[in-house]
């Protein structure tokens, strides 16, 4: 699967990093992620925001999205709630060309993480 997202031209990679939700976004205000992105985000503590938290996520995706046309990636699994407001502060410093290579990497990762979870 790795190969074949590798394979695939910019424009199909920024295809498949739009279609991801925000972090702590509508999506899951509404209750409307998929199983396996409530749990991972769950998992961080991201369902359980205080006010200020949730306005943080806000303005950060925004301010994220508006930088780089497609939302910030992160394999939440891996991090904390602490982690990925660091990580999201850090790559908003990013270059357009290193970012979109760090959220190709971060996609690839989640589907390591997700495939690892379904195989024995």
């Amino acid at each position: 699967m790795r190969t074949q997202f590798r394979l695939a031209s910019d424009d199909e990679k920024r295809g498949v990093l739009r279609a991801h939700p925000d972090l702590a976004g509508k999506l899951a205000a509404a209750k409307r992620l998929t199983e396996a992105s409530t749990a991972e985000q769950a998992s961080a503590g991201l369902d359980a925001l205080t006010d200020t938290e949730r306005d943080s996520f806000t303005r950060l995706n925004a301010t994220y999205v508006e930088k780089f046309g497609f939302p910030f990636i992160i394999a939440v699994k891996d991090n904390t709630k602490a982690s990925i407001l660091a990580a999201f502060q850090q790559r908003l410093n990013n270059s357009p060309e290193i970012e979109f290579n760090a959220a190709c990497s971060q996609v690839e990762r989640i589907a390591r993480l997700r495939l690892d979870a379904l195989l024995p």
